[in-house]
């Protein structure tokens, strides 16, 4: 009975420490960029796009699926890099146990 206590008291400490991760995640960002620094994105931990940036050479009225291609790489870049980011804070609370469903 005394190692049920004990595990619930440790599991209610991840809880708490997933819940202040999930806080913190928002302030942490991550930034990606495409075509040579073209376009940067810049996206936090919860996976939330806060800012775009594009180079104002890289607006080519002839060549606009260009600029498109650009920026859809660097917002994928930039989620990829926000998912590894989460997934690293995160085993540092869950002793790289990979619990489904917590990200």
């Amino acid at each position: 009975m005394m190692n049920m206590g004990k595990m619930m008291k440790q599991v209610q400490k991840m809880q708490a420490d997933m819940a202040k991760l999930q806080e913190e995640l928002a302030d942490k960002t991550v930034e990606a960029t495409s075509g040579g620094g073209m376009v940067k994105v810049v996206a936090n931990g919860k996976l939330e796009i806060k800012s775009i940036e594009i180079n104002p050479e890289a607006v080519d009225p002839e060549d606009v699926e260009m600029l498109q291609d650009m920026i859809l790489a660097a917002i994928n870049e930039a989620i990829r890099q926000s998912q590894e980011m989460t997934a690293r804070e995160m085993s540092k609370i869950t002793g790289g146990m990979n619990i489904p469903g917590l990200f």
